[in-house]
């Protein structure tokens, strides 16, 4: 029998794809408030169903839903995955990737992980900086760009809160000094609160969002493993969403049991924030579905003993009963293996129905699936603060016929103008969704 290692890197060189599991169900079956769950299916060879990034050729571009269009509002980007909107209209783009992580890439397996990353469009080295993007005359096209911040760490999240800029590199949350209208900024960085990185990080990506008020920022911390293979002492302050007051920089774990959060948004209704979260990998095609959910003040949602509420996780060693008893299951299913990242509500949205109230999310693609799932952008409705309907694809067209990845949608944020700007990290583009004429 092969061992798993080397039965992966066979894998990877097209020794053995035939072996691999499949889907029985299809992606709607995993998605929504009760998705179906089937039985595990642990294989001796892990899926690897990766779609080689190749970019978009001159002219191409992705589908638009009926009633709107998608055009380039930047191009020639370095690895674009994450914007914010400031007041004034300017946009920002986090150009970056993973930072340098040893530990997490040890071993045969490391290696084909990263192999296998690197065919998507992940094994880039990472810009570390923040792109200004600016739209002056508001013809959908910005017509200046410029440097906004570098020689940062895997920056991500960012948030802005009066005259401070909070910037979520992958090992702390900093702030700048901002003053409107500015297109660079020079000033050093002061540090509010460490992160969770080192060089055991497995999943980098760290956001940060502002409470109304202003007085607390939310960060978002992945685990540092599938289910805790690394070891559980691994896993201290991860798999959760920081609230870390502003002014003093004491945190406080707000929610945990979230494999790897990353989109966050208040919901405009209720008030109430949610996450995005990309759930496990590597017990069959269709487990788990990543999710969107509320997040609740001291909720645990199950990772790593359990998924979606209290389907245990027999991988996980030791087991923990209890906190199983606790966990609670997340709102709505999205898929699985969707890698679910970007959200945002369509408060503000110029779009058509029926993308006028529900949230936008960008699915990054799947590894783990076959067939490939995600490597889109949908839309969930909401009613009364809740999702009340099946998605509806908003920008779909991210794979060629024969499955090669021309694009592949991570950022979502409205603009000023209500027009939907999408992050595209193997395009290296931003997308423009707006109402068709």
């Amino acid at each position: 029998m092969l061992k798993p290692q080397l039965a992966l890197v066979m894998v990877l060189a097209g020794g053995l794809a035939a072996c691999s599991e499949t889907a029985t169900l299809q992606v709607s079956d995993g998605t929504g408030p009760s998705p179906k769950l089937p039985e595990p299916n642990k294989t001796l060879i892990p899926t690897v169903n990766t779609a080689p990034a190749i970019g978009w050729p001159e002219g191409t571009r992705p589908t638009a839903a009926g009633g709107t269009q998608v055009a380039a509002f930047a191009e020639g980007l370095d690895h674009p995955r994450w914007l914010y909107v400031l007041p004034n209209g300017d946009v920002l783009v986090a150009e970056t990737n993973s930072p340098p992580k040893p530990d997490d890439g040890k071993g045969i397996f490391g290696w084909v992980m990263g192999k296998v990353m690197g065919r998507a469009g992940a094994g880039v080295p990472s810009p570390n900086r923040i792109t200004l993007l600016r739209d002056k005359d508001h013809d959908g096209i910005a017509e200046t760009r410029t440097v906004f911040l570098e020689n940062l760490n895997s920056p991500f999240g960012m948030t802005l809160v009066g005259k401070d800029l909070y910037v979520a590199d992958t090992d702390r949350l900093v702030r700048f000094p901002y003053q409107s209208g500015q297109t660079s900024i020079t000033a050093q960085p002061t540090k509010v609160v460490d992160l969770p990185g080192g060089t055991l990080n497995h999943h980098w990506t760290k956001n940060v969002i502002a409470s109304k008020d202003g007085s607390k920022l939310y960060v978002t911390v992945g685990s540092n493993s599938n289910v805790g293979e690394n070891g559980l002492e691994q896993e201290e302050g991860r798999a959760a969403i920081w609230e870390v007051d502003r002014a003093t920089g004491q945190h406080r774990i707000f929610a945990s049991g979230l494999r790897n959060p990353n989109g966050m948004a208040w919901e405009p209704q209720s008030g109430q924030l949610w996450t995005a979260v990309n759930e496990r990998d590597e017990i069959g095609s269709d487990l788990v579905p990543d999710y969107i959910t509320s997040v609740k003040d001291g909720a645990f949602y199950g990772w790593p003993y359990s998924y979606f509420g209290q389907h245990v996780d027999a991988r996980v060693t030791p087991q923990n009963p209890a906190l199983v008893a606790k966990a609670i299951a997340p709102d709505y299913a999205v898929g699985p293996h969707t890698a679910s990242l970007g959200l945002t509500f369509a408060e503000g949205s110029t779009l058509p129905a029926p993308f006028t109230q529900g949230a936008f999310i960008g699915q990054h693609g799947s590894w783990n699936r076959k067939p490939h799932s995600g490597y889109k952008v949908i839309f969930v409705p909401f009613s009364a603060g809740k999702p009340s309907g099946q998605p509806i694809d908003v920008l779909t067209g991210f794979l060629t016929e024969d499955k090669k990845a021309m694009g592949r949608p991570v950022g979502v944020v409205i603009d000023q103008q209500g027009r939907l700007l999408v992050a595209d990290d193997v395009g290296n583009k931003v997308w423009r969704v707006s109402a068709a004429p």
